[in-house]
């Protein structure tokens, strides 16, 4: 097994290892690479549903999609991102899921820890996702930003997002009130600290509707600042699928922002979520940062 960093200052791929077929010893190692990377990318993986769905279960459990109607049939820990259509012709999975910076499932109590997305089938051309380093964007945080976002807190929304996306593009069912109701807003700070690094990083993105303690418009102004400088290049690594990546990103860490892609090619993802905990903030990492620093 070789781990390559590809990006900047996160984000690698993993070659030489079959996930399926782990030891030990071989699962430390990757558990201790994605931590230190933030995203990993496994080449030239052939896995079942049910391989897939193993491999994520090692690393805690998981999580099912709210829009069950796209989750696997018989298998609903599996998300299909997909271009794929029932005979009548419904969608099987969401075509056009996450083309907008986010972080998956931070519209729930206890977010994703994180996901993996595994390609079945891949256009010849788009399709790519982006991912951005949330931790460097943290650490160079300029010194009126962080104090702004250290005290903010975020309501993140479900149905809010799911309503724009729907009506932009016209290709997601509307949400029943049932639906709706199933993940009310929750709040999280804007910095969390990583609960195994200890590391803060920001956390916002596409579910966000407003921040609480804040008047409207500062609020607004102040997440369109964050979405701009997290978004800088030196942060984002873009990932071009190959067919049978499987690529592991913690939503602790890193936004994503999938691209889009010709309407008459194939996509067809899977994607299983690992359950996290409930973000929190250690204020007392920058009181112990800012007294070590010469």
């Amino acid at each position: 097994m070789q781990v390559n960093r590809l990006g900047k200052t996160f984000f690698a791929e993993v070659v030489g290892v079959n996930v399926a077929h782990l030891s030990v010893e071989e699962f430390r190692q990757i558990k201790n690479a994605h931590l230190e990377h933030g995203v990993l990318v496994f080449r030239d993986q052939e896995l079942t549903p049910e391989e897939h769905i193993a491999f994520s279960r090692r690393f805690g459990p998981l999580q099912v999609h709210p829009m069950m109607q796209f989750n696997l049939e018989g298998a609903p820990e599996i998300l299909m991102v997909s271009s794929d259509k029932h005979p009548d012709g419904r969608p099987k999975g969401i075509a056009d899921a996450g083309r907008y910076w986010h972080t998956d499932m931070s519209y729930m109590t206890e977010p994703a820890l994180g996901s993996l997305l595994y390609a079945r089938a891949i256009p010849s051309e788009g399709g790519d996702t982006m991912f951005c380093d949330m931790t460097a964007a943290c650490r160079d945080l300029p010194s009126d930003k962080k104090e702004a976002l250290l005290g903010a807190k975020a309501v993140h929304h479900f149905a809010s997002r799911w309503a724009r996306e729907s009506a932009k593009a016209g290709m997601r069912p509307v949400q029943t009130k049932e639906e709706q109701d199933r993940n009310p807003p929750v709040e999280h700070p804007m910095i969390r600290t990583h609960p195994e690094t200890g590391e803060p990083a920001i956390y916002c993105g596409g579910f966000v509707v407003k921040i609480s303690n804040l008047p409207e418009k500062e609020g607004a102004a102040l997440l369109g600042w964050v979405n701009d400088w997290v978004s800088q290049p030196k942060y984002v690594h873009r990932h071009k699928w190959r067919l049978h990546d499987l690529v592991f990103w913690d939503n602790r860490r890193v936004m994503h922002h999938a691209t889009s892609y010709p309407e008459n090619q194939r996509r067809h993802m899977h994607r299983t979520t690992i359950k996290g905990s409930a973000p929190y903030l250690d204020r007392q990492y920058f009181a112990r940062a800012a007294s070590s620093t010469p």
